[in-house]
């Protein structure tokens, strides 16, 4: 069971966060600097600059504006030095939550994050307090009109996928990080354009929210995910798609 999936299907029918093309540039630049910071300038060598551009051009963001956050990030050019940092906390009903950031400033977000948290039924707690509750994956959704359930997990397997869950609408298939590169290839090659493509921290096990759990938990992850300096949210929780659809 899984609100993963769904949690991104229902973002995107709402238009919601990141359609907001200011803040999304935003997001993108510093993920681009940051991948350019760690793995350095060159995308064929550094995976996740290489994801980080690939979303900013689908993003339509110009390349002089790609370039110039490459370079910041390798020290080419002078610009803000930006630190990643991973909150963890908690949402209505328990629910475990991780907040991964990019901030010039720690002080100020861990306190604008810690506010979210209290505003929206959750708090925010320490290091390590959820983490064991995650495993980072590669996570790869498509929608169940792109192709029959077999031939989809013969290609995901074959490309060095570990699974394929079947999640109402959407597939959602797993791998390994160092796999996702690979598995993702395959898929757009045979035609597929998924949903979400990212390598996340994906639940061991999920919490199943109803009424106003639920609507609070939703209003959390779209303010978390709406901070400037908030670049990915995880969550164990599961919606009925109906409920999330109307929250």
């Amino acid at each position: 069971m899984s609100g993963h999936s769904k949690w991104h299907t229902i973002k995107h029918k709402k238009g919601a966060l990141d359609a907001k093309r200011g803040k999304l540039f935003t997001k993108l630049i510093k993920e681009i600097t940051v991948a350019a910071r760690t793995g350095g300038g060159d995308p064929d060598a550094n995976a996740r600059l290489r994801k980080a551009i690939s979303d900013a051009k689908a993003a339509n963001m110009p390349n002089d504006t790609i370039n110039r956050a490459t370079r910041r990030g390798t020290g080419e050019e002078a610009g803000v030095h930006y630190e990643e940092v991973t909150y963890e906390g908690y949402g209505p009903a328990g629910v475990a939550v991780m907040v991964d950031a990019v901030t010039d400033n720690r002080n100020r977000t861990v306190a604008e994050i810690r506010h979210l948290f209290g505003k929206n039924g959750g708090n925010l707690g320490e290091s390590g307090s959820v983490r064991f509750m995650f495993e980072k994956r590669g996570y790869i959704v498509v929608e169940k009109a792109a192709k029959p359930e077999d031939e989809l997990l013969e290609l995901a397997l074959e490309a060095g996928a570990d699974d394929l869950r079947d999640d109402e609408d959407n597939f959602e298939i797993l791998t390994a990080p160092e796999n996702f590169d690979a598995v993702l290839t395959a898929v757009k090659q045979a035609g597929i354009e998924p949903h979400v493509a990212e390598i996340e921290m994906i639940p061991n096990t999920y919490i199943r929210l109803t009424g106003n759990d639920a609507r609070q938990m939703l209003k959390l992850m779209e303010a978390l995910e709406d901070h400037d300096d908030v670049q990915k949210v995880s969550a164990n929780f599961d919606i009925d798609e109906a409920e999330m659809a109307t929250a």
